[in-house]
């Protein structure tokens, strides 16, 4: 099989999708991505095709932190995702035209590539990473992270404040949506969710418990678990010399304006006996700002870090906070938006961690938090397995290997997602 992988130009898409390929490429099949220009180089070591997509999608930045409301949020994100998907198109037709591929695999927040890749014609599957915005019953409404409900009352209340929040999502995603598949001759989609199920296989990057259960999914949906990975990068030295319990603070790769998470958090703690280290990516701490028991660093392999850590404070990014939890590290969420309080509200829902709206962001509040997440190892120990079980990297191979046979499963019917053997 010979697969083209398109991401869209953030690290948190392309990161959970490498130890995928990866064990394509084990398995014998060639792989060639199109992602990220600055992550080429470290793909191409990695032993892949790999070439930058086109400048003018990753010079398109999203700017939703201006927003002063979710609404208006949303709206910036959805605008960006429309202008990417104009340049995606001709970018992803270059790809298939230069790398014949018999299979393409799409991250799914590329409109424009998907709508590319479902009119080429011949398999291709999406990915994604974040909490899926598919409604069913007794789920939440999608968006605001609200709590799941049972009973009539619970049931009343999705049913009235289900189309308050999802029409208007729908009326700013479903537009920008429709004009890349108009761009290539296909029919407009009614429903927002369709944008996820459309391809004949989407690889659902997370599982139970962390996803609430629900009784069917759409057949095309195959729930992985979140296949965490982390640039290659030796431990730092003086890790193995930490004795007291260790606190991984951690901010969005991408910016969001989320930097006072790590100052708040570094206040709150620089008097609790643990060793904070605190990865701000896309933040800029002061040296003044930083305590007695805190490093603070732009980058660090995670990976390492949890493996002793006591407890993750986190932005809601599904990447880090999946990757603490498969760790059986219990987790402090603040989310800040974007699909955030989502996977807050999973945390607490799963008892794995903590959840503390942005809103409420103190030094006491953290601290209160974070030590009441300590205390739910269990929870997260729950969510580990759930994840191991889900088969991982060589279940999502499996999978884009059975729909390059033709085995994939189409749309229609109903499908209980799980692992796939």
């Amino acid at each position: 099989m010979r697969l083209l992988v398109y991401t869209s130009p953030a690290r948190g898409h392309l990161f959970p999708v490498v130890p995928i390929l990866d064990e394509l490429a084990r398995r014998g099949h060639a792989v060639t991505l199109r992602t990220l220009a600055s992550q080429v180089p470290m793909l191409q070591r990695r032993g892949f095709a790999a070439a930058a997509i086109a400048q003018q999608v990753e010079a398109l930045e999203h700017d939703d932190h201006l927003a002063r409301t979710p609404p208006g949020r949303i709206k910036r994100a959805t605008a960006v995702f429309g202008a990417r998907a104009a340049h995606e198109i001709p970018d992803l037709r270059a790809a298939i035209e230069q790398e014949r591929p018999d299979v393409l695999l799409v991250d799914a927040m590329s409109w424009g590539a998907s709508a590319a890749a479902e009119a080429w014609g011949g398999p291709w599957a999406q990915w994604f990473p974040y909490p899926l915005p598919l409604p069913a019953p007794g789920i939440p409404p999608y968006g605001p992270g609200l709590k799941p409900a049972s009973g009539p009352w619970g049931r009343l209340r999705d049913r009235i404040v289900g189309p308050l929040v999802s029409a208007p999502v729908a009326r700013t995603f479903t537009p920008g949506v429709n004009r890349a598949r108009a761009a290539v001759g296909l029919a407009p989609l009614t429903a927002f969710g369709d944008i996820f199920t459309v391809a004949p296989l989407l690889l659902y990057l997370t599982a139970e418990p962390f996803e609430y259960p629900r009784r069917h999914w759409p057949p095309s949906v195959r729930m992985v678990g979140p296949c965490c990975w982390d640039p290659p990068a030796e431990p730092p030295s003086w890790l193995a010399g930490v004795k007291r319990p260790l606190v991984l603070v951690s901010t969005s790769s991408e910016f969001q304006d989320d930097g006072r998470l790590a100052t708040t958090a570094l206040e709150a703690l620089a008097g609790e006996d643990v060793e904070v280290v605190a990865t701000v990516p896309a933040a800029a701490i002061q040296r003044a700002d930083v305590p007695a028991n805190a490093r603070v660093e732009p980058f660090l392999p995670h990976g390492a870090i949890l493996a002793r850590a006591a407890c993750a404070v986190t932005h809601g990014g599904a990447g880090v906070t999946q990757k603490a939890l498969a760790a059986g590290v219990p987790v402090c969420v603040v989310p800040f938006g974007r699909d955030q309080y989502e996977v807050a509200r999973r945390v607490e829902t799963a008892r794995a961690g903590t959840r503390l709206p942005s809103q409420k962001l103190s030094p006491d509040r953290v601290r209160a938090s974070v030590r009441e997440a300590m205390t739910l190892r269990a929870g997260a120990h729950r969510v580990a397995a759930g994840f191991q079980a889900a088969g991982g990297a060589p279940a999502a191979a499996a999978a884009l290997e059975e729909l390059s046979s033709g085995g994939a499963t189409q749309r229609g019917g109903d499908h209980v997602a799980g692992p796939q053997t």
